[in-house]
């Protein structure tokens, strides 16, 4: 499959999968019907539009300006690209944490101070500059998660029972692997998303048996977007935390 669903299709699929009619958008975006009716129809939604669509779709901002091909506006962006690196570590102490555990957790992360941003987003490297896909949409959702190529496989290998090479990934990204049902479901385990809407969004097609998530590794999947807008300091703090509820 080659080239991204435009937004309307996307858009479009998901209500229907989610059996929402779209006046019912309308109603819980606050937007005017006609304005709905006219993305539907094809029209390209503004940042603005974008910003009060997410909620009432119960999407995240920034994935949603993916799933649109925008550029992600700087405040949704990850605050610190250096904190990636510390979050497959992070995901693999949390994943061996007792349910209670991995919400205390969370309580710290969501109690750690918001810290400015200090130097602007970075351009994306060459590699990382993906043509419109289904695949691309997938792995631009991933880096909305301070995730790259390697710390995408590493965590996948913990939560889930899917093992892909950084690179593979990377082609996924731009189109020369493809997006299969099976990646389709570990990824959508990685994102916190439910594999049915993914599969809408992106146009791929799932089997009627796909596997559930496993409670334990849709907590940590959570955990991954909350520290997205932490400092790496902060990250490797919450890290060390993990590691010390794993003691005795």
């Amino acid at each position: 499959m080659t080239g991204q669903p435009p937004f309307h299709v996307s858009l479009t699929r998901l209500l229907a999968y989610r059996k929402v009619d779209p006046a019912a958008l309308s109603r819980a975006a606050a937007v005017a019907h006609r304005e709905i009716e006219a993305v539907l129809d094809g029209a390209a939604p503004g940042p603005s539009l974008l910003r009060r669509l997410a909620p009432a779709l119960h999407l995240h901002t920034a994935d949603l300006f993916v799933v649109a091909g925008r550029a992600v506006p700087e405040d949704l962006a990850p605050l610190d690209a250096e904190a990636g690196r510390t979050v497959p570590t992070l995901v693999g102490y949390a994943i061996r944490l007792p349910p209670e555990r991995r919400h205390r957790l969370r309580h710290l992360v969501h109690s750690l101070p918001q810290q400015r941003r200090t130097t602007p987003v970075p351009p994306p490297k060459p590699h990382a500059r993906y043509p419109p896909g289904p695949g691309a949409m997938v792995v631009r959702m991933l880096h909305n998660r301070n995730l790259n190529w390697v710390g995408s496989v590493q965590s996948l290998a913990t939560l889930t029972p899917l093992y892909l090479s950084a690179a593979t990934i990377g082609q996924v990204g731009h189109g020369r692997s493809a997006l299969s049902p099976e990646r389709l479901v570990a990824l959508a385990t990685l994102l916190a998303v439910p594999a049915g809407e993914l599969a809408a969004l992106t146009g791929v097609v799932l089997p009627a048996d796909a596997p559930p998530v496993a409670p334990g590794a849709a907590d940590v999947a959570e955990l991954i977007w909350d520290v997205r807008r932490l400092t790496a300091a902060q990250v490797r703090q919450v890290r060390d935390r993990a590691r010390s509820m794993l003691e005795p």
